[in-house]
């Protein structure tokens, strides 16, 4: 893991870092542990973990102005220096309008500024800490710094509305930290703090200017490229020296063992339209965006394609095919990583423990099988599809803005899909009732739902498409919380409905940040929990620049079928790569869910023993002989919502991690110094025993 962390006191000047409430408990001086200082008293801040020295820059002005940035920044160090000027104005969009992705750290006297990203994979978190304010990105680093507990609301909303950010506010699972929103900047001075937003709100009153579809494209493509660029121009990292030979191994079969990425650059390259494009994009770029010469195969000029091929679970011989027609290119050398029952989900249940859980827990072993195979660099997709797919309640979006004729395609393609005369007029009521209803009376059905344990949805394609046609809709591990936990969440979004405006945005576009939010977070689980040591993963779609760029697309465009394989082509042809195979952007027709439920069968008794005296049974969520029937009905093939089970086995895998550790992320204090101090305490006696 890599983080900064800093924090803002009111005292007006310091003798130096450790004094004036940054001092252990026994006078001890109070840092992180493996960091470098960036800048010292009265605010100081420092980089932990192994970042890269160019993913580190400091430029400084004078003792009371100065910029950090950290991580992959395509700006140099004059625009890091104009942007300080305009910053000391207190203009905040431009310090996130530079490509790649990054943390922004502006200090001008005593005023800090700390930029959050778009989609929220770069999240920032803040806590109050010895009469200031304590900021990190990361928030395992400030639970420790306040020997946080564990926010049991929030753990509950996590599962019974993982995509309602209203249920999730601002909080995370550690009692006591906040979360900056997505799109947001946290803002000290002199110990306070301000959450400030830096992107401008869209009026409902008056409907936005209508967006020229092919500018729009170029404008994805022109971001894409250089959100690429800014990757490739970075200096390239060889990762630590290999140690020596092996009898009967290569270099490479070594370097997998001993889990160490292949210098220099390379890609994923599922057969899917994102892998593929980014892929595309990175070897046909001017310059060598493979590895470096005299490392590898010594051709400098070819890009490491990594393709997955599940022997356990198959379905996906067509997208195998088309990856391999795409890396019959000169520029690319193409690597199949095979994994058969050993890389399915659940497979593998210990890990690392990560800032916060998150769904990718139970697939970080399948991930990691495929990374270990992977560059120093390594291009990801992920993204692609939240950023520009349309969220079914973009067609509400549509009818609000009186833009009726094109929900036609889209409904079309559903009733064929569904071989229903009446699917059209089931479709245009619930998006009309959704253009009509506030946000207010979202959350107040949501809470009736949750406090009803309504949670019968249609199946199919159309019928999950209707059932996304509303504001907010419960988790899909909500049918295994107990009355206790839904009431708890219930009454929360009833409070959250009291407090919000009726009619705050349009439907679609808060659905489907919503969704990106949580799979910018999932992602960010994934990193730290399948990570490759000295390997760095992009995921370019998820820049604030291309958030940005896709987010000007026209709504008419984006629900049209097959708009992202469209969109993405267009994108390759601009930057002049023609010649796609036949099928490209074809969606696929293999389900992640057979995978899921092969690994529950498989890791079934592992399973049944984690959930024998389970943790979310003390934390008063779930029954544990609710969890374990549940978990025997999955592997036997009832109809069991697998990602609701994913939530659930992925929450309590973190609080088993979370509750092992020893240690803290601070040095000057004592080892009871961290977060949880004292584990979890049985809330319901009756729940705990899961009798």
């Amino acid at each position: 893991m890599r983080w900064l962390v800093g924090w803002s006191s009111t005292a007006a000047s310091f003798a130096g870092v450790g004094s004036a409430g940054a001092t252990g408990y026994d006078g001890e001086t109070l840092h992180p542990v493996g960091s470098q200082l960036l800048w010292g008293d009265p605010d100081p801040l420092w980089a932990v973990g192994d970042w890269r020295p160019d993913e580190v820059r400091v430029v400084k002005v004078d003792a009371d102005n100065r910029i950090a940035v950290l991580g992959v920044c395509g700006a140099s160090d004059d625009e890091l220096r104009r942007g300080l000027f305009t910053a000391r104005g207190g203009a905040l969009r431009h310090l996130t309008a530079w490509p790649g992705s990054y943390t922004a750290v502006v200090k001008v006297g005593r005023r800090i500024t700390v930029c959050g990203d778009l989609a929220g994979a770069r999240p920032v978190f803040h806590t109050p800490w010895a009469g200031g304010t304590a900021y990190a990105t990361a928030a395992l680093p400030l639970a420790d710094l306040i020997e946080a507990n564990l926010d049991f609301g929030h753990l509950a909303a996590l599962l019974a509305a993982p995509d309602v950010p209203a249920a999730l506010r601002d909080t995370t699972p550690y009692e006591g930290v906040r979360r900056v929103p997505p799109g947001h900047a946290l803002v000290l001075r002199a110990g306070s703090r301000e959450i400030a937003g830096y992107e401008p709100v869209a009026s409902l009153a008056v409907a936005a200017p209508p967006a020229d579809p092919d500018h729009a494209v170029d404008a994805v493509r022109d971001a894409l490229v250089e959100a690429v660029r800014a990757r490739l121009s970075a200096p390239r990292h060889v990762p630590d020296l290999d140690p020596g030979p092996v009898p009967g191994m290569g270099p490479a079969e070594r370097r997998a063992r001993r889990g160490m990425p292949v210098p220099g650059i390379g890609a994923d390259l599922s057969g899917g339209p994102a892998s593929g494009t980014l892929a595309l994009l990175a070897a046909g770029l001017p310059g060598r965006p493979g590895t470096l010469l005299g490392h590898g195969t010594g051709a400098g000029e070819r890009l490491l394609a990594v393709t997955f091929n599940d022997l356990a679970v198959g379905g996906r011989e067509a997208e195998l095919e088309r990856a391999g027609a795409l890396a019959a290119g000169p520029r690319l050398h193409h690597v199949v990583v095979t994994g058969a029952e050993e890389t399915l989900p659940y497979a593998e249940l210990d890990g690392p423990l990560t800032d916060e859980p998150g769904p990718s827990l139970v697939t970080a072993a399948r991930h990691r099988a495929r990374l270990a195979a992977g560059s120093a660099d390594h291009f990801t997709g992920h993204g692609a599809r939240q950023v520009l797919d349309a969220h079914p309640a973009r067609l509400a979006d549509l009818l609000m803005d009186r833009k009726r004729r094109h929900l036609v395609r889209p409904v079309a393609a559903l009733a064929k899909a569904d071989g229903s005369v009446m699917v059209p007029a089931r479709v245009y009521g619930a998006a009309r009732r959704l253009a009509r209803t506030p946000y207010r009376a979202g959350l107040e059905v949501l809470a009736e739902r949750l406090m009803r344990r309504r949670f019968d949805e249609p199946g199919g394609a159309v019928g999950a498409s209707l059932a996304a046609l509303t504001w907010a809709r419960p988790g899909p591990a909500a049918r295994w919380l107990t009355g206790e936990a839904l009431a708890e969440v219930s009454v929360l979004l009833q409070g959250e409905a009291d407090r919000s405006a009726t009619g705050a945005q349009r439907p679609g576009e808060y659905r489907a940040r919503a969704a990106l939010a949580r799979h910018a977070a999932d992602l960010r689980v994934l990193e730290q929990a399948a990570e490759i040591r000295s390997q760095r993963l992009h995921a370019p779609f998820l820049d604030n620049q291309v958030v940005r760029a896709c987010r000007a697309l026209p709504e008419a465009l984006r629900v049209q079928p097959g708009a992202r394989a469209s969109i993405l082509r267009t994108v390759l042809e601009g930057a002049g790569v023609t010649g796609l195979p036949p099928g490209w952007g074809a969606p696929s027709h293999a389900s992640s869910a057979a995978a899921a439920r092969a690994g529950l069968r498989v890791a079934a008794d592992p399973l049944q023993d984690l959930f024998a005296s389970p943790l979310l049974a003390d934390a008063g969520l779930v029954e544990a002989r609710v969890i374990r029937k549940a978990l025997r009905s999955a592997a036997d093939g009832e109809p069991l919502p697998l990602d609701g089970l994913a939530d659930l086995i992925s929450l309590e895998l973190w609080l088993h991690r979370l509750l092992a550790r020893r240690g803290t992320c601070w040095t000057g204090t004592p080892a009871r110094a961290r977060a949880v101090p004292s584990g979890i305490q049985p809330r319901r006696g009756a729940l705990a025993s899961g009798a």
